[in-house]
């Protein structure tokens, strides 16, 4: 946990909460393939290949339809996908008002919830529940926002989400502008002291981009389309993005 963190006594005052086992976040350099991405009428068999091939950590994308123009899955799947796999499970709340949704998938399964700085007016607050609740805690920034506008929260949060696209939808292009961002992140949190601070970054990774992340200082990869949908299997697939980040296969 980074330095200045609260852990799960985090101040909230709210009541209630699941207090299920919470999953380690994996360490070293990781590629979370994105179950965006995944055939869901077979979502457990290519959850379990995946695994096979060394993945310990997957990103379950919820969107709204309203912060971004999509809907997606919600808490029905991760409800579902939560007892067939021991994975570290990463929720990506791309959705307005989200403070009303971490307690639900708290108790769904989430190891990690993800907020978006854009819709959280009381981010701090935020923060300190999903903490509350015994999740780890990420904050996401667009490719719009600058990543100045973290400074304050970065003590508090476990993870930092730089997309890499306009969130929304897989398959788009890689914005390579993004990854100035990661180096300011990376740079800040050096000033802080918060060696433990992982920096994600999600859209448009593939062998080339998860290598030039990598560079930049990002530590954990979500992979979505190149994972699940690209020319090998889904086991081929995600051990050619371990070795363009040089992580043994």
């Amino acid at each position: 946990m980074p330095e200045g963190g609260t852990g799960g006594a985090a101040a909230g005052g709210r009541s209630g909460g699941a207090r299920l086992a919470r999953r380690p976040m994996p360490r070293g350099t990781v590629v979370a393939p994105s179950i965006l991405a995944a055939d869901y009428a077979r979502l457990g068999e290519q959850v379990a290949e995946a695994e096979e091939a060394g993945a310990a950590w997957f990103q379950v994308d919820v969107m709204d339809g309203h912060f971004v123009p999509n809907l997606s899955i919600g808490l029905p799947v991760l409800a579902s996908l939560r007892p067939v796999t021991d994975a570290f499970l990463d929720v990506h709340l791309m959705i307005d008002n989200p403070e009303g949704f971490l307690e639900p998938f708290a108790e769904a399964g989430a190891d990690l919830i993800t907020v978006h700085q854009e819709v959280c007016p009381h981010l701090h607050r935020e923060v300190h529940e999903i903490r509350r609740l015994g999740c780890k805690a990420g904050v996401a920034i667009d490719p719009s926002t600058p990543a100045g506008t973290l400074s304050e929260i970065l003590p508090f949060v476990d993870l930092v989400l730089v997309m890499t696209v306009n969130p929304g939808f897989g398959g788009q292009s890689f914005i390579h502008a993004a990854l100035r961002k990661v180096r300011q992140v990376r740079h800040m949190a050096g000033e802080l002291g918060l060696q433990g601070l992982r920096v994600q970054v999600d859209g448009g990774i593939d062998p080339d981009t998860a290598a030039l992340s990598v560079d930049a200082g990002a530590d954990v990869l979500v992979a979505g389309s190149s994972v699940f949908r690209g020319a090998g299997t889904i086991a081929e697939n995600y051990r050619a993005l371990l070795r363009a980040v040089a992580v043994e296969v």
